[in-house]
């Protein structure tokens, strides 16, 4: 009974975890694009998914505990040895895992467009305020600084 109820956490978190993933690809389309409005709805779309992952992921671990087995693959695959359903749920279990790694990974990359657009947007913040000065090439191909920093607004 116990490992049919965990099959069905891991098969609704399958599902659960791909649409995650397809939000987190649209989400990096979205950032290139620069379009607030879609990513709003995106970031609205993946709240629930997130809390279902990790209500049920407590779940899981919950379940694997009180059969006072680790919350973790090890326990998983304790349960599997002595469950009917236990190559199915090793197999799925994996497939859950690989589909989390792939989120993060995705995430993590998300992460990093958004890192380097915030340096962007705040490097051309500072030339329009005035307080950064884009370098400048001499003639010779050197940097020249500009002698006199005044703010776009009042060149």
């Amino acid at each position: 009974m116990h490992d049919t109820t965990l099959l069905n956490l891991i098969n609704d978190d399958i599902g659960t975890a791909k649409r995650l993933l397809e939000l987190i690809d649209d989400e990096f389309q979205v950032l290139g694009e620069r379009d607030l409005t879609r990513l709003q709805s995106i970031l609205a779309d993946k709240q629930p998914l997130l809390a279902l992952l990790d209500q049920h992921g407590k779940s899981r671990s919950q379940l694997l505990l009180s059969l006072q087995l680790s919350a973790d693959r090890a326990g998983l695959q304790a349960l599997a040895e002595r469950s009917e359903l236990g190559a199915e749920l090793l197999a799925r279990g994996d497939e859950l895992n690989t589909l989390l790694e792939r989120c993060q990974t995705a995430n993590l990359r998300n992460g990093r467009l958004i890192r380097s657009s915030q340096a962007s947007t705040n490097s051309m913040l500072g030339i329009l305020r005035g307080g950064e000065t884009p370098n400048v090439y001499d003639s010779r191909g050197s940097t020249a600084r500009i002698g006199q920093q005044r703010p776009l607004s009042q060149a």
